[in-house]
């Protein structure tokens, strides 16, 4: 589905994107999925709800779902929902091509056959007209008011699926609201273990803590404090507490999220990308500092921007070159390799098992996620 009309991309932005997509059309399908509207994914919150039974209440709602990944249920798709018996009216019948024309359905591994997914009814009989869901109805619905299912973008849950929470362990959300993240390890650890969940900005605490109580996260413990001056005061303070597992789903210039917050072309800015990833690498440096030995710490953006990126990662190995290891990640989806070189700046080359998500590969938003390890 197409949107309205969106704000112009800013020309450096799009210098910088050619340089990051050097292929001509690898560039222009890009600019051709920014103006398509996103998907619909959902995540069950499988510590109030089976995702069987939470696909039954869906559709007995008319809804249609579908779960791309047979190793990861939880994940859906909303991709419409039936129109009643004799409704004629195809006011919305370019709305029901959304996942007939998506590149997500050809990029997943593991996922259903692409029949199935679109609704394919091997006996050949047609299906009642699909439509999409009115908006808001998929925030407003029963079923996400009790906490059953997050509203929450593919590419935001494979920072999880990398950190692979594992019950009884202690695990930081350096940058936890609004809590899709820290819900979903809360989830993943069956409300076992402990869950630090850290937030500076007292208004998106509140948020945070809202979605903490509608899921059902009874493992979370809510901190408020400026992430590098958090981890300091661990450090110092607590010298017997060190986590597990740590992530940071750090502030950036959200550039992979153009096709949800079109603000996003307004608000971009070079001088933004310098400053924040001068923070990031704090907070990186600072988070490591108190990971346990053979502990997992998780990086993670929703821009394209190799200063908030492989810069970053390229940093961890100067600072930490005796206890920092890069872990190769395998991902349900498409994904490229950090690049090594950006504005006449050589990275290390294993900065190469970082992992790149762009929107036209799977029809998400574009990611980027690390996975370091200390060794030592």
């Amino acid at each position: 589905m197409k949107r309205n009309k969106t704000p112009e991309l800013k020309p450096l932005f799009i210098e910088r994107m050619k340089l990051l997509l050097p292929n001509k059309k690898d560039f222009e399908d890009y600019l051709e999925i920014l103006k398509k509207k996103p998907l619909n994914f959902i995540r069950c919150n499988t510590l109030k709800i089976s995702p069987s039974e939470l696909k039954k209440k869906l559709e007995e709602k008319s809804w249609k779902i579908s779960q791309p990944w047979k190793d990861y249920p939880e994940v859906m798709i909303v991709e419409g929902k039936f129109a009643p018996v004799g409704d004629n009216n195809n006011n919305n019948n370019a709305d029901n091509n959304i996942i007939k024309n998506s590149g997500f359905i050809n990029n997943i591994k593991g996922g259903s056959e692409r029949s199935e997914l679109l609704g394919g009814n091997k006996r050949g009989k047609a299906e009642p007209n699909l439509i999409p869901l009115e908006p808001g109805e998929l925030g407003r619905s029963l079923e996400h008011l009790l906490g059953y299912y997050y509203i929450q973008e593919l590419s935001s849950m494979l920072p999880i699926i990398t950190l692979n929470p594992k019950p009884n362990e202690i695990i930081l959300d350096l940058c936890a609201s609004p809590g899709s993240k820290t819900t979903q390890i809360s989830a993943l650890m069956k409300n076992t273990g402990t869950i630090i969940a850290n937030e500076i900005s007292f208004g998106r605490l509140k948020i945070l803590a809202s979605n903490l109580e509608r899921c059902g996260c009874t493992n979370v413990i809510i901190a408020k404090k400026d992430g590098v001056a958090f981890c300091q005061r661990i450090k110092k303070f607590f010298p017997e507490l060190r986590f597990n597992k740590i992530l940071i789903d750090a502030p950036c210039s959200g550039e992979g999220t153009l096709r949800s917050s079109p603000k996003t072309y307004l608000m971009w800015n070079s001088k933004t990308i310098q400053n924040l990833s001068r923070l990031q690498k704090s907070m990186v440096a600072s988070a490591f500092e108190i990971l346990k030995e053979d502990g997992e710490l998780v990086y993670s953006t929703c821009t394209h921007a190799p200063e908030e990126n492989e810069e970053v990662v390229n940093f961890m190995l100067k600072q930490f070159p005796n206890q920092v290891e890069i872990q190769k990640m395998k991902l349900p989806i498409k994904c490229r390799s950090g690049v090594t070189s950006w504005n006449n700046d050589k990275y290390n080359s294993k900065v190469k098992k970082s992992c790149r998500i762009y929107p036209q590969d799977n029809d998400t938003e574009g990611f980027f996620i690390a996975k370091f390890k200390k060794i030592r």
